[in-house]
């Protein structure tokens, strides 16, 4: 029996990680342990660990000593709410969670699994960077994990958590995931920290400027989310997990629901302002159409003139993206463009099925705009749009405006259902613009303008002369929006579509 002893004797020391005092240590900080975090994350009684006993093999600046088990990684998979994901945790307990040959090594091992049992990866990050007493071989670490991301990319999803320090190169693996968590005040993101930066622009920052949640997830967009605490982005990681398909050949799982799908609403008759120029809030069209309401918002601080995330219908993940009146009166721009493109490209990556929810009176027009290469960015969100093979059905509210009609999922980019309100108005342009150039030689008097405006808007700011056409499917009664969404939804299940084949192609960067 004294090998079982010396098995459980190991096992101990190795849950220990770097010890007690530097669990409290982590403890202080508010954050959890490498393992804490597993259990939080994974279902109770559910973690089955690899590599518990790996030890690191660097022999230089007196490293043989000192030889952890694990060498500050957890590794293995386990299941959240009964479906199988690999995760690993760095630990920063042990030599500050730092990056060598054999933890780098771990991680790959539990990618390669992954990509081959085709299920999802979520990892941790707490790591001070690279382990600097292994030099290159630590640097090979990285770039190994770094190609895994990279052949994991669109065959498997791919959820990256923050939950302490991500420097140097540790942070492209993150930045190649689908979908990056950070916690508020104990995690942070950069390429090069404060000191460094202060040493070669004489720039002085603090690592919370440079690199904190509030940072990254308002004005960087590195990341997805920011939360209080490491136990709430854990519910919050799991929460998103159960919209996901376990890999690019499956469909995300059909939830059960106790929402009639033909449910009405009222209320969304009069959720359009009579005056043209005032703004509404999007989400409550969002939250209406959802099941019971639920939607899970990614990158809600960023760019919050569009609106993108998850919900269900009939039990089925969607993604949606939708204009946002109540921020620069829903304009797409620079910023927007991305983030939308972005997102789509993961839903159809994932077969996740789109709605897109439009009211958008253009791009937004500035030099800034222009010479930030909004033409390029804007573009993007057209390519991925156009790109896309999955369901994608699309209600315009109310303004759809020049090529803005076009990039959001118009019936020209294989729109399959594409519906509008009454108050809908699809047109090249607003009435008094377009006015102005068509009557330019009137512009002095007043009455004749104005009948001209009330003219062009009888003729073009309705959903009809499109309907006519045939680009829109429907004009239909707002209140009964949930209801032909889900109909939608429900005859494109069986939808077969292909792009001609290529080996890949080259969206506008």
């Amino acid at each position: 029996m004294d090998v079982l002893l010396e098995l459980e004797k190991r096992r101990q020391a190795a849950r220990e990680g770097g010890g007690q005092r530097r669990v409290e240590a982590q403890h202080g900080k508010g954050k959890l342990t490498a393992r804490e975090r597993v259990e939080l994350l994974l279902d109770e009684g559910s973690f089955e660990e690899f590599d518990m006993f790996v030890a690191h093999r660097c022999t230089d600046f007196g490293m043989e000593a000192e030889r952890p088990a694990g060498d500050g990684v957890v590794t293995g998979w386990g299941t959240i709410n009964g479906r199988m994901v690999y995760v690993f945790s760095q630990d920063f307990t042990v030599f500050g969670g730092s990056l060598s040959e054999t933890h780098a090594n771990k991680i790959c091992k539990i990618m390669d699994m992954a990509i081959q049992n085709g299920a999802p990866v979520i990892g941790i990050n707490d790591s001070g960077g690279a382990r600097i007493q292994e030099g290159v071989a630590s640097l090979a670490g990285y770039a190994e994990v770094f190609q895994r991301n990279i052949m994991a990319s669109g065959v498997v999803p791919q959820i990256s958590l923050i939950m302490g320090p991500c420097a140097g190169g540790a942070v492209y693996s993150p930045a190649m995931t689908d979908f990056i968590f950070m916690v508020k005040d104990s995690s942070y993101m950069f390429v090069t920290g404060p000191d460094v930066v202060k040493t070669v622009t004489n720039e002085v920052v603090s690592a919370e400027e440079l690199g904190g949640a509030s940072t990254h997830t308002k004005k960087s967009s590195v990341a997805d989310g920011a939360y209080e605490n490491d136990i709430e982005m854990l519910a919050e990681a799991r929460r998103l997990f159960d919209f996901l398909p376990l890999n690019n050949r499956e469909k995300a799982p059909v939830r059960p629901f106790f929402d009639d799908p033909a449910r009405l609403e009222a209320s969304l008759d009069t959720l359009i302002p009579d005056n043209p120029n005032q703004p509404y809030d999007m989400k409550e069209l969002i939250h209406k159409v959802a099941d019971e309401g639920d939607f899970f918002e990614i990158q809600r601080d960023y760019a919050a003139n569009i609106i993108t995330g998850f919900v269900r219908i009939e039990g089925q993940s969607v993604g949606v993206v939708a204009n946002q009146p109540m921020v620069l009166a829903g304009c797409l721009d620079i910023d927007a463009s991305r983030k939308a493109a972005r997102f789509v490209r993961f839903c159809d990556a994932f077969e996740i099925p789109i709605l897109t929810l439009v009211d958008v009176p253009g791009f937004l027009p500035g030099v800034a705009q222009e010479l930030g290469g909004v033409i390029k960015h804007g573009a993007k969100l057209l390519f991925a749009y156009g790109e896309a093979t999955v369901p994608k059905v699309t209600v315009i509210t109310r303004k759809a405006y020049g090529g803005a009609y076009d990039v959001m999922a118009s019936k020209h980019l294989r729109g399959d259902f594409n519906y509008a309100w009454p108050t809908a108005e699809i047109a090249v342009m607003g009435a008094k613009g377009a006015v102005e150039i068509l009557y330019r030689s009137e512009l002095g008097d007043k009455e004749k303008i104005a009948a001209r405006v009330k003219d062009y808007e009888t003729r073009f700011a309705n959903p009809f002369v499109a309907a006519e056409k045939g680009f829109i499917d429907e004009v239909i009664h707002p209140q009964s929006t949930r209801k032909r969404v889900a109909r939608a939804f429900a005859a494109l299940r069986g939808k077969k579509l292909s792009n001609p084949w290529k080996k890949h192609d080259n969206i506008p960067l």
